[in-house]
């Protein structure tokens, strides 16, 4: 560790415990489908006392093309608002330098030189899923590694998690979909281009803030599992997951621009309202508050459990 580097306490706990979070990544404009998780997540802290926070998950700058002020604006039209600063991911290396030291400590932390293309094509464990990563750098002798380097200059190596046999498959209880198990292989903390990678970033944000509940999208919940590995290494506490159904168009197929009008501008444009779509978010949560009344996100939060959630996808036919 360098010197006037924080200490791994410092980072991980610098927050009071009890706390859900919203966390998007600037990579566009918010859809119905992030709105509605974002929903979920924010009545989910209020109706359980909890503070609710923002996050931008930008690790990758190149991303954020004006998005991350549209999205927050987007937020707060449908009266999502949020305590403290919101925390940005690109001002945090700092900290994911940390924890990566502490994992290097435990000896946990290997350089790995292979492509992608590499990866696809060796052989994989039986059972692996598809682009798991095989470990092909982990065996690698000294030498061996130091010619695979000489080979990928000026690219760096990726460094990777040495996960152990015993760690190979985790299994949480989710708030919503119940029992998830998910293997583990050994993924990337850093990328080859320096650039820290999603599961280290969200395990120490999430610690640092005192994140106690995350909500998110159901795509996310097979990642759980390496998250939940990387606290106990960490020895962080591990949050409360609960990964809401994504939204699906008629074709049953995820919502995305190409669908029409699904962010919050674009409805605008056709005429309706944020107070429209506020009632249509609620009725797709089986909650039938009034929109157009003040206290209308306050009532839903008395009145939301995790229970009353369908585990299917919501189909979006229009307004």
């Amino acid at each position: 560790m360098v010197a006037n580097e924080p200490a791994s306490h410092e980072v991980l706990g610098a927050h009071k415990p009890g706390a859900g979070r919203y966390a998007p990544s600037p990579s566009g404009d918010l859809h119905l489908g992030n709105l509605r998780t974002a929903l979920v997540a924010f009545l989910a802290a209020r109706g359980t006392c909890r503070d609710f926070l923002l996050r931008i998950d930008d690790i990758d700058r190149a991303r954020d093309k004006g998005f991350a002020e549209r999205q927050l604006a987007d937020l707060r039209r449908l009266g999502i608002v949020w305590e403290l600063p919101v925390m940005k991911q690109s001002e945090r290396d700092h900290a994911y330098y940390v924890a990566l030291q502490t994992l290097c400590e435990q000896d946990r932390v290997y350089e790995c030189v292979c492509s992608r293309k590499d990866i696809l094509t060796a052989p994989t464990a039986p059972h692996a899923p598809p682009g798991a990563y095989p470990g092909i750098c982990r065996t690698l002798s000294t030498a061996a590694l130091q010619r695979a380097k000489a080979k990928i200059a000026p690219r760096l190596p990726a460094l990777r998690l040495k996960v152990a046999a015993s760690e190979r498959q985790l299994c949480f209880t989710d708030l919503i979909k119940g029992r998830v198990c998910a293997p583990i292989d050994d993924f990337v903390l850093r990328r080859g281009d320096g650039v820290y990678a999603y599961n280290l970033a969200t395990v120490v944000d999430d610690a640092a803030a005192g994140v106690d509940q995350v909500v998110r999208g159901d795509d996310l919940a097979s990642s759980t599992p390496r998250q939940i590995l990387l606290a106990r290494l960490l020895n962080a506490p591990a949050p409360s997951y609960a990964h809401v159904p994504l939204v699906v168009n008629a074709r049953g197929v995820r919502l995305a621009k190409r669908d029409g009008a699904v962010t919050l501008a674009q409805l605008r444009e056709q005429g309706v309202g944020t107070a429209e779509v506020l009632q249509m978010l609620l009725l797709s949560l089986g909650m039938a508050a009034d929109p157009l009344a003040t206290d209308a996100l306050k009532a839903a939060a008395c009145d939301f459990a995790f229970h009353k959630l369908s585990r299917d996808p919501f189909v979006f036919k229009g307004f």
